[in-house]
């Protein structure tokens, strides 16, 4: 299967975007998967943006991608703001569910890898019910893991016994990309994918916010109320700032480019 040319980039804050659509995302993926060449995607909304920002890691992780997308309605309008539109947000929450069709459908081996104790094996067990002909395996790391060896080499049996074609990693930015960053020269031919916290949405531990939210932008304020203990701090004193400057990056770079054009 030959992979999807998409049709161009839009960088935001100096990183670029893929303009691709949900369908198309779901396609570059699968002819990642199915043709043994392996490689990255990664879903980018405005945290993630803002620590791309400061993190030279992560910057050179999403750099590296095979595919970012927006995975967030501030970073669509801002791509609108500077003149280069993206065709559609493409959420991490919403790839969780079709990635496992496509992949039953292609004959894809999967593995879930993260998530809260017990999430990844039931999301597993979800999507088997709803895909009959879907192989997918789970697995979830122990916290602190990233300074346990054994549990390092457990991820690495959990990968050789399911051979996966696609992996999903819900740990959270930026620990799931510097997991996926360690392993994927490991395990060359697999395409992997980091998702936040979407198993806990397939699983049924978190309910997602109703869809005229979601379209009007305002899913943050939907988690925000739900976790504000835990999201309080990202959302009211990082990322609406770091929005309001990407905006006005945004129209700077339209000025900029419309005065020399």
């Amino acid at each position: 299967m030959s992979l999807p040319e998409p049709r161009g980039r839009v960088a935001l804050c100096g990183f670029p975007l893929d303009a691709v659509t949900r369908a198309e995302t779901v396609d570059r993926a699968m002819a990642l998967a199915e043709g043994g060449r392996g490689g990255v995607l990664m879903t980018v909304n405005l945290d993630i943006l803002r620590q791309m920002t400061r993190d030279t890691e992560l910057a050179r992780f999403a750099r590296d991608a095979d595919c970012c997308v927006a995975d967030g309605m501030p970073l669509v309008w801002a791509a609108r703001l500077r003149g280069r539109p993206l065709p559609e947000r493409v959420c991490g929450s919403d790839l969780v569910w079709d990635l496992p069709a496509a992949a039953a459908d292609r004959g894809v081996p999967m593995l879930l890898l993260g998530g809260n104790p017990g999430i990844a094996a039931r999301a597993a067990a979800i999507l088997r019910d709803r895909h009959p002909d879907l192989t997918v395996a789970s697995h979830c790391p122990p916290f602190g893991f990233e300074d346990d060896p054994a549990a390092y080499e457990r991820i690495r049996d959990a990968l050789r016994k399911a051979d996966p074609g696609l992996v999903l990693v819900a740990l959270g930015c930026p620990r799931q990309e510097r997991l996926i960053a360690r392993l994927a020269p490991e395990f060359p031919r697999v395409c992997w994918l980091g998702c936040g916290y979407a198993f806990s949405f397939v699983a049924g531990e978190q309910a997602r916010a109703p869809r005229i939210w979601q379209r009007l932008g305002l899913e943050w304020l939907h988690r925000l109320a739900s976790e504000p203990g835990r999201l309080w701090r990202r959302y009211l004193v990082h990322d609406i700032p770091f929005a309001l400057r990407l905006f006005a990056d945004a129209l700077r770079q339209r000025l900029k480019h419309g005065a020399a054009a």
